[in-house]
């Protein structure tokens, strides 16, 4: 009743401003009504269906090559938040800075229903395009905005409801935004706080690199929030604040305007030499805030790297749900890669998604001998095949149409004396190979459009979740590429083969709980659960339970994400029954008629209908997962699988 009430309530107000030109002043939010005022002041007539044809893919392309650094560091963030979309019926989409739409995740029932309104890739959601919505407001806001239902200007997008936060870079400026949008009908209680929080991340990825030229100090007043995305992050070039996050800000009132005009002694009532050696600093108001000074290595006289023992506890001191945390077996693993990697060969990693790889090689670089050179990471496959050439090896200026002018030293440069990760290396075209077998044979590049070869100095991590040996058998890998490679190989076992992984739980749950605690049956629910997104989809469930709640509040299982409780009902919380003969690892089924269609389907749950991964789980092809089940499984909700 409710529910009906507000629509009413917003119908009214539609009527108010739309028929009788009056401004309906507390019966929507002002932020709605001044973004429509906007629009009205633009022209746009509200009964009418905007034109918002997608362009094609090529100019989409070229969309995401131009966002390539954007695009790369949201996947992650896309791909963890696709879970939840999938279990709510809603999609997850990321912007540039002017509204035009570069990726979309989640329900695939929901997104053919969402391209209805042109809410895919390639179609443009600026204000002054299609009116108010969460993204293009959220762009002339530069702040997190919700725009339900009837909120929309355009009456077509009333069956929408969003939420959408804007990117912003280190420098403040807007780079992209990120949207959760859904069924209107379904209330998204907690889209605009997941939206938010999966910024937070993208946006403190833009400074693992470092700022060139400048001095960023890590800093909070709670010891346990370094080294995650709620760490404030400001960095000084000559005294002078040039960049920060919005925790940063935040920590001293500050705004994105102050960036360029705000001096280290109004901020800060000490020295930096204060933090640099004993870890903390005090501010101008006497509040002690902790933390440490990442310095610029090109500004800085080179001193060797102090390699200062690491244990496990010390290494993930204070840091987030997914932090390294090694069991003894990847710990022993570790100390041989490191012997490995310190001899100048390289170090394959191999595991399905989300199992730690990239943590993996982190950790294995802060215990080399090259710990305090860069750490250069490439996926390979999200970057877009048009670009890998170019940002891998480099180009010269004019080397091709839209080269950037001075050119472009290349991802494999900036590792010269560090670590290359090349992460998904499984998926690198084809026809790169033979270019990359080079580099690594001769340690010698030459960059796109000529010039003179380069000598290269740097130690090899790969890491991938396809089974190379395979896929060389196919044809889609070189053997001597893999040869090349494959010296000293690292296998990170899946969550669902680690039994019992209530420890496992805990302890990541005492990295972020921040004061909540877990009953014993949520506790035993994320136990149960068989993770096919492993460490990766775990840490996202309980970094998000922690955002949907309180402090000092008790979670519950009526509080656990959708597609638990669902893996309950249905029974799915252990791993699904598969015949004996596809039970070792890599195994193919040649008894299919073994496979019910109960058992396929139960896959399909518990991977959320993920089709490739309900096939790999049985030890089958996706042709053959279609043709038992009788239709493509990529259209069924997984809920109705059940």
């Amino acid at each position: 009743m409710a529910q009906l009430t507000s629509k009413q309530r917003l119908g009214q107000a539609r009527r108010t401003f739309f028929e009788r030109g009056a401004a309906p002043v507390g019966q929507v939010p002002d932020t709605i009504l001044q973004s429509w005022r906007r629009c009205q002041q633009l022209g746009l007539t509200a009964q009418n269906q905007p034109a918002m044809e997608p362009v094609p893919d090529l100019r989409l392309r070229e969309m995401r090559e131009r966002h390539e650094k954007l695009w790369r560091l949201a996947r992650a963030e896309l791909d963890g938040l696709r879970g939840d979309a999938v279990a709510t019926g809603s999609i997850v989409l990321l912007t540039d800075d002017e509204g035009w739409i570069l990726d979309a995740e989640g329900s695939t029932g929901f997104l053919d229903k969402a391209g209805r309104v042109a809410l895919m890739p390639g179609a443009c959601w600026s204000e002054n395009r299609v009116g108010t919505n969460a993204i293009g407001t959220a762009i002339v806001e530069g702040r997190g905005v919700e725009v339900r239902g009837g909120e929309h200007y355009f009456d077509p997008h009333g069956i929408l409801s969003c939420s959408a936060a804007p990117i912003f870079d280190p420098f403040g400026q807007l780079v992209g935004v990120l949207d959760i949008s859904g069924d209107a009908s379904v209330p998204q209680l907690h889209a605009l706080g997941l939206a938010r929080l999966a910024v937070a991340n993208i946006e403190h990825r833009y400074f693992d690199d470092g700022i060139k030229g400048c001095e960023l100090l890590r800093l909070h007043h709670a010891p346990a929030l370094l080294g995650t995305a709620r760490e404030g992050l400001l960095a000084f070039r000559g005294g002078r604040l040039v960049a920060a996050n919005r925790v940063g800000l935040h920590l001293f009132g500050l705004e994105r305007g102050d960036l360029g005009r705000t001096q280290y002694p109004q901020l800060f009532a000490e020295a930096l030499t204060r933090l640099r050696d004993d870890g903390m600093l005090l501010d101008r108001q006497g509040r002690a805030l902790h933390g440490r000074v990442d310095d610029d290595d090109s500004q800085r006289p080179k001193r060797p790297p102090t390699r200062a023992p690491i244990t496990v506890s010390a290494a993930a001191r204070g840091l987030g749900a997914d932090a390294p945390l090694f069991n003894a077996a990847l710990e022993t693993d570790l100390q041989r890669a490191c012997r490995v990697l310190d001899a100048g060969l390289p170090v394959l990693v191999q595991g399905e998604t989300g199992t730690g790889k990239e943590v993996f090689a982190r950790e294995l670089h802060r215990r080399s001998a090259r710990a305090g050179k860069p750490f250069v990471a490439v996926n390979c496959a999200a970057l877009p095949e048009g670009l890998i050439e170019a940002e891998l090896f480099g180009y010269e200026d004019g080397a091709f149409t839209g080269a950037r002018r001075q050119g472009n030293p290349g991802l494999l440069r900036q590792a010269d004396g560090g670590v290359l990760f090349l992460d998904e290396i499984g998926d690198m075209p084809l026809a790169l190979q033979p270019r990359l077998l080079r580099v690594l044979q001769e340690r010698e590049l030459t960059p796109l459009g000529g010039g003179k070869p380069l000598k290269l100095d740097f130690a090899l991590i790969c890491a991938t979740h396809r089974d190379l040996e395979e896929a060389i058998q196919a044809g889609r890998f070189r053997p001597d590429l893999f040869y090349r490679i494959a010296h000293h190989g690292v296998r990170i076992a899946p969550l669902r083969e680690a039994g019992e992984c209530t420890e496992l739980v805990a302890a990541l749950w005492q990295r972020v709980a921040a004061g909540r605690e877990l009953d014993e049956a949520a506790l035993a629910r994320l136990a149960a659960y068989p993770w096919p997104g492993n460490l990766r989809q775990l840490a996202a469930c309980l970094r998000t339970l922690v955002a949907l709640s309180e402090p000092d509040q008790r979670i519950d299982v009526e509080l656990l994400p959708a597609y638990l409780r669902c893996a309950e009902r249905a029974g799915t919380t252990a791993p699904v029954p598969v015949p004996a003969a596809a039970s070792a690892a890599g195994g193919a089924i040649n008894d299919l008629d073994a496979i019910t269609q109960t058992v396929m389907r139960e896959a399909l749950v518990m991977c959320h209908g993920n089709v490739a991964q309900a096939a790999k789980r049985l030890g089958i092809s996706r042709s053959t997962l279609y043709r038992r089940l009788g239709s493509d499984p990529r259209g069924l909700d997984p809920r109705r699988l059940q």
